[in-house]
């Protein structure tokens, strides 16, 4: 197999005349783990950004096609003879000063540890598959969203009326929408539930945050807790226009009287029976590990004194990584409800929340 690389700029033109008057082109060497080199037909260098050319040694940098990292690179096969190559006219000045813009450096490498036969295509069937159930993850959620705002609409002045602070109405409706979007494309699995709170108690949540997915999965719970949510997305079509008559409460980030005024909100909420959720990391994580915890929801617990709840969730990065909302993996997630906590110190409620709930994101890897 023999992968083939370009680079618009080679100014080595001697050392390559010797390396052709010897009858063979040296090794590369490349520090990439999978990445091996002998002796041979071999043909190399990169397209750009996908090696560095450096002190006339080739470095293969991880994120090209056929090293099984990523599928992100141009790269091309070639099949010809030593012969053919060792007589492409580098020893001819005239030929170098013609196609000086232009110098194919020449290696081969090959695969090691691998036995993918499909290793150097462009997109894999498992990349294919998980785009294909993206597209009709989204499809589900926007139609399915559709017809119960609509719902939504029709019972809000009621809702409003019964129920102002709560909003149970609406948070069902929510419940079925989050269930049918999700159960086409994966499976959640429940522990801990006896440690949730009667409905009709106000709580104050909080979880990890690893994926776009975490809002449907902690949906299903069946709690009417208030989520904090980015001010933007109120202003998404059918979405953003569900959670303002849910009741949500808006957030602008970096913006210290908005973050002042959406404590004074949960608060007043958590005073009046409403429950409220929290994602103390305050934004998702990228690679899966536990972020320091910011301290707004244990201190809104500590001055109510509601219990805090603390939630862990695994399995929905690796469904839907952070950055790849275009793609939907197969997988199944855990959602682990541990028991709540009390206290009127705030640090002392994050070390006890933040400690749970990495455990179990220890334990189970």
């Amino acid at each position: 197999m023999e992968i083939s690389f370009y680079h618009s700029k080679f100014n080595n033109f001697h050392l390559l005349q010797s390396w052709k008057k010897q009858g063979k082109l040296p090794l590369l060497p490349s520090p990439h783990p999978q990445l091996t080199a002998s002796r041979g037909n071999y043909s190399c260098c990169s397209s750009l950004r996908q090696s560095i050319w450096r002190n006339t040694k080739l470095y293969a940098v991880p994120g090209c096609t056929t090293l099984g990292t990523s599928r992100q690179a141009c790269v091309s096969l070639h099949s010809f003879s030593q012969e053919k190559k060792y007589n492409t006219g580098y020893g001819n000045n005239s030929f170098y000063r013609q196609y000086r813009s232009l110098r194919r450096i020449i290696a081969r490498s090959e695969l090691a540890n691998t036995s993918s036969a499909g290793a150097a295509y462009p997109l894999s069937d498992l990349e294919l598959r998980s785009k294909v159930r993206a597209i009709g993850f989204y499809t589900v959620t926007a139609l399915s969203s559709i017809f119960l705002f609509l719902l939504m609409l029709v019972q809000h002045p009621f809702v409003l009326l019964f129920d102002r602070y709560r909003r149970r109405a609406h948070h069902l409706v929510a419940k079925t929408w989050a269930t049918l979007t999700i159960t086409p494309f994966y499976s959640v699995e429940f522990e801990g539930l006896e440690n949730l709170p009667s409905p009709d108690t106000p709580a104050v949540y909080v979880s990890n945050h690893q994926s776009f997915l975490d809002i449907y999965t902690l949906l299903t719970l069946g709690r009417s807790f208030k989520f904090i949510s980015k001010t933007a997305i109120f202003l998404f079509p059918i979405i953003g226009w569900a959670m303002y008559l849910m009741g949500l409460i808006p957030l602008r980030r970096m913006d210290s009287r908005s973050q002042l005024e959406c404590l004074k909100r949960c608060i007043d909420l958590i005073k009046k029976g409403a429950s409220v959720f929290f994602f103390p990391e305050g934004t998702r994580s990228k690679d899966g590990k536990l972020g320091p915890f910011k301290k707004g929801a244990f201190s809104v617990a500590a001055k109510t004194g509601v219990p805090l709840v603390p939630i862990t969730i695994t399995g929905t990065g690796r469904i839907m990584p952070a950055g790849l909302e275009g793609r939907v993996y197969p997988g199944l997630v855990k959602v682990v409800v541990h028991r709540p906590l009390k206290g009127n110190d705030s640090d002392v409620l994050c070390s006890e929340a933040r400690n749970v709930i990495k455990d179990v994101l220890v334990h189970q890897g």
